[in-house]
């Protein structure tokens, strides 16, 4: 499974960050790892930190499922931490419930 992390420009990326964002997916769907080829992760600022504001750290993560559509989530936050956590926990249950389904057909 590649990870592939996409930063705004408003966003501090690096490699420390890739490394965290790498180990968060792995722990969070890496049950699935021999069906996903693929999960991409875009992070950005709603307000291009100029404004300030509550929720406006954005994370998307999208999933390709090998023989599925891609499963998409997004998570808005106070903080690109917390927007990684919560994307993350939404991916895995959205894969979850969608190999269920496959499963169960």
């Amino acid at each position: 499974m590649i990870v592939q992390v996409h930063t705004s420009p408003d966003v501090e990326g690096g490699e420390r960050l890739n490394t965290e964002v790498e180990a968060l997916v792995a722990s969070a769907v890496g049950r699935f790892a021999e069906r996903i080829s693929r999960v991409q992760v875009h992070l950005g600022d709603q307000n291009s930190g100029a404004k300030g504001g509550g929720n406006d750290k954005r994370c998307m993560m999208e999933a390709r499922i090998d023989g599925a559509a891609p499963v998409a989530v997004t998570e808005l936050a106070a903080t690109i931490e917390q927007a990684l956590n919560g994307a993350a926990d939404k991916l895995e249950r959205t894969i979850d419930s969608h190999l269920g389904r496959q499963r169960d057909k």
